[in-house]
């Protein structure tokens, strides 16, 4: 039986090198905009969260996932063409690079719905 991992970076660890550096990115892109935010596990992925969680993100086989709370999904679907989105995420293909303004933009809208409307996770 494999453990299971306990941190962000374990849960990077035990992608296939392709997909690390998207995970790896993702979560500079987390930590940076979003200071002040605790980084942990929730369900198993890495979650930032400042007394509620303000986003995860994941890794599949073929794929990241960003997953916002839907307000945020929302406001920003204009930009998100090209990407395939669910009820609050963005799909992000290992091989293409990641909209990385974008999501800092997301990440950065999030935090205000949060503090400014009090929409909290889902």
């Amino acid at each position: 039986m494999t453990r299971k991992p306990e941190t962000v970076q374990e849960y990077i660890d035990t992608f296939p090198a392709t997909a690390r550096p998207l995970l790896i990115e993702l979560r500079e892109l987390s930590l940076a905009h979003a200071p002040g935010a605790s980084e942990g596990l929730k369900w198993g992925n890495p979650a930032y969260c400042l007394d509620v969680i303000l986003f995860v993100f994941s890794g599949y086989r073929d794929h990241g996932n960003m997953v916002f709370t839907p307000t945020t999904l929302q406001a920003h679907l204009g930009e998100l063409d090209g990407y395939r989105t669910g009820k609050g995420s963005v799909q992000l293909p290992y091989n293409r690079p990641i909209p990385t303004e974008l999501l800092a933009r997301m990440i950065e809208y999030r935090i205000r719905e949060l503090h400014d409307d009090g929409v909290m996770w889902r």
